[in-house]
């Protein structure tokens, strides 16, 4: 269940963001102001946070600006204030979406559902992408970075690659490798392997080293920073 924080000096507001978030099946915990709310964040995960612009002791903005140098945490800032220097300035500051009071509490889940959608697809796609070092491999994409520029791999080279780092510190034969990459019907021989193993060395350059001879029987791959 994914929890979130709401931040406002008005109880009324609270009671309400709560009825709705909690039947919209998120849990809700609660602060008063900007200072409860900073040592909240500092004790707890939160998947989101509903913060309030005008509060007493520290308002939404300096409350926003502490909260983004602990945790990095999606915000929805609400204000009784339309202007656009408003808006402007919470979105230099880091805030996810921005709704205007009075609100429809229908429309502010709404915005929260696409805060938290976009907060897990980025989520999945940085989970997708493997990098040791210098060294990245973007799976979706099927392309390898090093250092920041992109170099070509034949496909057979990229799925070595990939099941090496798959199976990362495994010692694998040439006959495993043979047989789970290209296939049981593959009438080539182990210098195939070879072959390729050397290809995608000189392609990785400074990276070379991460893929370990193993003599008499295979390979692996190995990454002193992962």
């Amino acid at each position: 269940m994914e929890k979130l924080l709401v931040v406002d000096d008005e109880a009324k507001i609270r009671e309400v963001i709560r009825e709705y978030a909690e039947f919209n099946s998120y849990e809700v915990e609660e602060a008063e102001d900007g200072m409860e709310a900073v040592r909240l964040v500092k004790k707890n995960d939160y998947d989101l946070i509903i913060l309030d612009i005008m509060m007493p002791k520290l308002d939404g903005f300096s409350t926003c600006k502490e909260i983004k140098k602990i945790k990095d945490i999606p915000i929805i800032m609400l204000s009784a204030r339309g202007e656009e220097y408003d808006k402007l300035f919470g979105f230099e500051l880091g805030i996810d979406d921005y709704v205007e009071k009075p609100f429809s509490p229908k429309e502010l889940m709404a915005r929260v559902h696409a805060v938290l959608n976009r907060k897990n697809n980025v989520q999945k796609e940085r989970s997708n992408i493997l990098k040791f070092g210098g060294l990245e491999i973007n799976i979706p994409a099927r392309t390898v970075t090093v250092d920041g520029k992109r170099i070509d791999l034949t496909p057979k080279e990229y799925e070595l690659l990939f099941y090496l780092i798959k199976n990362r510190n495994l010692a694998l034969s040439r006959d495993k490798l043979l047989s789970d990459i290209w296939g049981y019907d593959f009438f080539g021989d182990d210098r195939t392997i070879d072959t390729h193993i050397k290809n995608l060395r000189n392609a990785l350059g400074p990276y070379r080293d991460y893929i370990v001879t193993l003599r008499g029987v295979g390979y692996k791959f190995e990454c002193p920073d992962k």
